[in-house]
């Protein structure tokens, strides 16, 4: 609601008709885009909100938001901001799903803003968006628990008992997702040298090796994705499990912004996708006189 509510403030004095026109409209929308995530956040927490500061970068602007307060500033090692970039790149435009939310409600010629605020939405469920949280939960539970790892598998492979396993598996990638490849090692890297130690990964780590052990898993090439180690990071920057999706958002923005350009460029017509009727075949009609 926020992200459409950019409309009101920009397009009035910005009419997106012109190359430059729309890089202004763009840098606006993925700048002010980061400044409502972190105000939101310290809004939540009951803190002062921090102005943003134009000499930093864009993630290390987005850090100072989150986490400096009146009377002390937050300053991120290089290792956090590399961290949170590659989180960022990582995330970005990937495939026709929220994207594809975005070029639907684009080709009907509405606005920047109300094409992003679209893709939003469509990220905000656990199969999306919301999948990297969904990670952090069942690691958390299963710590809760205090069942062992080989036992939650178990319960993972009967099918009765409703117990999914979350961050394995991928709709495109049928083997290894590339991107959590980086993910892995860049896990390992930020907590050792935050000098932090968190029991989610080691149950992360326990989990990879006994599923990729177990021929159930292998099988049916259900390998770690992205979003198995992707919260881990975040949580150890400090970023909490309710704003996985929110930094979801801000990744995926500058390719819903592209898509968005695109299709302008292209001149797309409407998206008009096509119905297959699946239902009854041909019936016969009895007039109602005769019924």
């Amino acid at each position: 609601s926020m992200i459409n509510a950019l409309q009101s403030y920009d397009l009035p004095h910005l009419r997106i008709d012109s190359p430059e026109q729309f890089e202004t409209a763009a840098a606006s929308l993925m700048s002010k885009a980061r400044t409502i995530a972190a105000a939101s956040y310290k809004a939540s927490i009951a803190q002062p909100l921090i102005y943003p500061r134009p000499d930093l970068k864009y993630a290390d602007n987005f850090l100072h938001m989150m986490f400096s307060r009146p009377y002390r500033d937050y300053e991120p090692s290089p290792e956090v901001s590399h961290a949170l970039n590659m989180m960022l790149v990582l995330h970005a435009d990937h495939e026709q799903n929220s994207t594809a939310t975005v070029r639907m409600v684009a080709s009907s010629q509405a606005n920047l803003y109300a094409s992003a605020a679209a893709g939003v939405c469509a990220l905000w469920g656990p199969l999306h968006g919301g999948a990297n949280q969904a990670v952090i939960e069942m690691l958390d539970g299963i710590e809760r628990s205090q069942m062992s790892v080989k036992d939650y598998l178990a319960k993972v492979k009967d099918k009765t008992s409703n117990v999914r396993l979350m961050g394995f598996g991928h709709r495109v990638y049928k083997n290894f997702d590339p991107r959590a490849k980086i993910i892995k090692k860049s896990a390992h890297d930020i907590l050792d040298k935050l000098g932090l130690h968190d029991k989610a990964l080691d149950i992360a780590m326990q989990l990879e090796r006994v599923a990729l052990e177990d021929d159930y898993f292998v099988e049916r090439k259900l390998y770690p994705n992205v979003d198995f180690y992707s919260g881990i990071i975040y949580r150890a920057l400090g970023i909490p499990t309710e704003m996985f999706t929110v930094m979801f958002a801000l990744g995926r923005l500058p390719g819903w912004i592209s898509q968005w350009k695109e299709m302008r460029l292209k001149g797309d017509p409407i998206g008009r996708p096509r119905q297959v009727y699946q239902g009854a075949p041909k019936r016969e009609y009895i007039p109602i006189e005769a019924r």
